[in-house]
């Protein structure tokens, strides 16, 4: 079941069910997203409203585990180790016209946008669980000393800080 972002914010403490219905009638009005309206609305931090997209997505797309999947050899050139462990990303292969990536729910939100960036093809994502992307990255993107605890470690900020 997909729920709202406003509802997954006010379950995480992040705004209050006042807060979100005020969010809801000014999206009614303004038809803005309801992440931006809160940020604005309310100083609510950037990232807890992708955290809270990126628990909206999870719920609502398949999880696999990618060292038992077909990987198509052909997508492997698309990226290079560093990015696919510093972007935890693991290109899979060709749905359509669409380039399917593993990632995990963590890094969701930074692996989208080094996808749209630097993938010249529309991706779509699925997720798995570190033990299990790590494993896959091994295997198709080895590098020396890199395993599950690299991808459990905090991700820089890809925000620039003000000042």
């Amino acid at each position: 079941m997909r729920l709202p972002i406003g509802e997954l914010l006010v379950r995480q403490r992040v705004l209050t069910r006042e807060q979100c219905e005020q969010v809801l009638e000014r999206q009614r009005v303004t038809h803005r997203p309801f992440g931006e309206l809160a940020e604005q609305m309310f100083g609510i931090e950037a990232t807890a409203v992708e955290d809270a997209w990126a628990e909206q997505y999870a719920a609502t797309t398949r999880w696999l585990d990618p060292r038992v999947e077909n990987i198509d050899p052909a997508v492997r050139e698309l990226i290079s180790r560093r990015q696919a462990w510093q972007f935890r990303v693991l290109p899979m292969g060709y749905d359509g016209s669409e380039l399917m990536i593993c990632t995990l729910q963590e890094s969701l939100v930074r692996a989208m946008n080094f996808a749209t960036r630097q993938i010249p093809i529309q991706c779509y994502f699925v997720l798995a669980t570190p033990d299990a992307l790590a494993g896959a990255l091994g295997d198709h993107y080895p590098m020396d000393g890199m395993t599950v605890g690299d991808l459990m470690a905090p991700m820089p900020s890809l925000r620039r800080k003000a000042g």
